[in-house]
């Protein structure tokens, strides 16, 4: 199984998840031209595309959506709340219900060979949810935009072999940041986005024997540095309370508009 992120960051969000009779998107936040400049690296193209799994609503998971169906027939899987808020931001009616399929977190969908289990997280959208996905005995997940996790997080992001996890901000950048101080709130709130230092938490609790490779994604581009989350995880991992190091596996930022490092598992 092959997993890439294809752009990730505060204003435009896709990522590849792929064996080889499979391949899907989880969100299609960027442009429809960088979406498919990712999958021709890939030697892929839109007809090669299984599904579209949206985590939520908000406009970088989905910009690229309409222009993306227009082209090409494509299902999109997304729990009823976000296909909500998708119809809302369809002010020209140019979605047909036949694309989109209704999803529920913790009930697994099959598409060819994988398997795919949303997961709930803690955002501001109407029902938002990461992804877990496998394929016989190897596994990979999508977790960002979540404001903060609990043990139900650990629990279904346990044992993976790869993993894309949300580090959106630094905490002091954000507190000292241009932002009004009700969007620094909304950030830093148990439905916004996790920082750099609850990420490296997080990833200490979820390593074991046989992971391959995290990203680090979602960034803001505002209240972040690609080397300030990096060295934040790093060092959370390698002075933790755990048997791990962070030169066991590839540790690597998702980039904000160009395809990352491709992890085979």
């Amino acid at each position: 199984m092959r997993f890439v992120s294809l752009a990730s960051g505060s204003n435009g969000n896709s990522t590849y998840i792929g064996t080889e009779k499979t391949h899907i998107l989880v969100d299609a936040g960027c442009s429809r031209k960088k979406i498919l400049e990712g999958l021709n690296f890939l030697e892929l193209d839109f007809s090669d595309v299984s599904g579209i799994f949206v985590t939520h609503e908000h406009i970088d998971h989905i910009a690229a959506l309409r222009v993306i169906l227009k082209k090409n027939q494509i299902p999109v899987y997304a729990t009823r709340g976000t296909i909500e808020g998708i119809r809302l931001s369809d002010k020209k009616h140019e979605l047909d219900d036949a694309d989109f399929h209704v999803i529920h977190p913790d009930e697994i969908v099959e598409v060819g060979d994988m398997t795919i289990n949303p997961m709930k997280i803690s955002h501001d959208a109407r029902e938002p949810v990461g992804f877990r996905i496998s394929s016989g005995n190897k596994k990979v997940a999508v977790a960002t935009d979540l404001g903060c996790y609990d043990d139900y997080t650990v629990k279904s992001l346990q044992d993976m072999d790869a993993l894309l996890l949300e580090s959106n901000h630094d905490l002091r950048m954000l507190q000292t940041g241009p932002y009004p101080y009700r969007l620094k709130a909304r950030i830093a709130g148990n439905k916004g986005h996790l920082s750099n230092d609850k990420s490296g938490e997080l990833i200490c609790k979820l390593l074991n024997n046989h992971i391959k490779g995290i990203v680090l994604g979602h960034l803001s581009d505002k209240n972040n540095m690609p080397e300030l989350a990096y060295e934040t995880v790093r060092l959370a991992i390698d002075m933790g309370n755990n048997p791990y190091n962070s030169k066991d596996f590839l540790l690597q930022v998702a980039k904000r508009s160009e395809i990352s490092e491709v992890i085979n598992v």
